[in-house]
């Protein structure tokens, strides 16, 4: 008999569901909800937690609870019935949405979609320069001022850049014509001739509508595709129209439209 266990790993523990994350990222689009370099990101903070499915001791799923969204990945053929059951009991009220399983009751969410797109490897020309130690608080900066309410510092990015999966971030700055810090992405590399990620990607609201975002997209795919990656995906609100032609702009292409699934509401 089968026996289908899920494991809580802290961020020191979470190598086994990197590995089988890389190993299930196929070479064109991310498959579910998690790639690993949302695993990655994630792990920015310290108490950082991470889920990993087995069955007789083999990784089956692997993912994480993203504030109240469980996002998902299972390995190819998993019993996805079996794991959504699990993560039905797992999810406790207020934590209302599911990417990647099938949770029994659950609807998929007609208020909210989101855009899978892909970029295939090509020449590219960039400002963009890498992100290390001695320009972390630049990075750090671009990223509170693009996203309302974050607190990312060189603390959390330093250990981001510590965890088990800090060596497959790839990060690329862009700064404006008198040195002032505009754009900065974040990609994440899952192995050759596996898609890479991009998250985050953020623009200064002081330097917006100057192709400072697209240099620093294209400056990180270029460097994820010399790593070896097949092409580099990336996921974002379809209703986000700026992200959206930001991405186009700078050749990626819808792959699928995605939504999660989502609590059944009270009547």
């Amino acid at each position: 008999m089968i026996s289908l266990v899920r494991h809580r790993l802290t961020s020191a523990e979470t190598g086994p569901a990197l590995r089988a994350l890389r190993e299930w990222t196929p070479p064109d689009a991310p498959a579910g909800g998690v790639h690993p370099g949302d695993v990655g990101w994630h792990l920015r903070y310290d108490d950082a937690a991470v889920l990993l499915w087995t069955e007789d001791e083999l990784p089956v799923a692997a993912g994480f609870l993203d504030g109240p969204v469980l996002r998902v990945t299972a390995a190819p053929g998993a019993d996805l019935g079996a794991l959504a059951a699990d993560a039905d009991e797992l999810l406790e009220p207020g934590q209302d949405w599911c990417d990647g399983l099938p949770v029994p009751g659950w609807e998929h969410d007609r208020e909210e979609s989101w855009l899978v797109m892909s970029w295939a490897p090509r020449p590219v020309s960039s400002r963009a320069e890498p992100v290390g130690a001695a320009t972390a608080a630049d990075r750090a900066l671009v990223q509170r001022s693009a996203f309302a309410g974050s607190t990312f510092s060189v603390s959390l990015w330093d250990t981001m850049k510590r965890s088990p999966a800090g060596g497959m971030a790839v990060e690329a700055l862009v700064r404006t014509s008198s040195g002032a810090p505009a754009a900065a992405a974040t990609g994440w590399f899952a192995g050759v001739g596996r898609c890479g990620l991009l998250e985050p990607v953020g623009t200064h609201p002081d330097h917006r509508g100057h192709g400072h975002g697209r240099d620093a997209v294209l400056g990180t795919c270029a460097a994820l595709t010399r790593l070896g990656a097949s092409a580099v995906a990336v996921a974002t609100p379809s209703s986000n129209e700026a992200a959206v032609a930001l991405y186009r702009s700078a050749g990626f292409t819808v792959v699928r439209e995605n939504r999660d699934r989502v609590r059944p509401r009270p009547a």
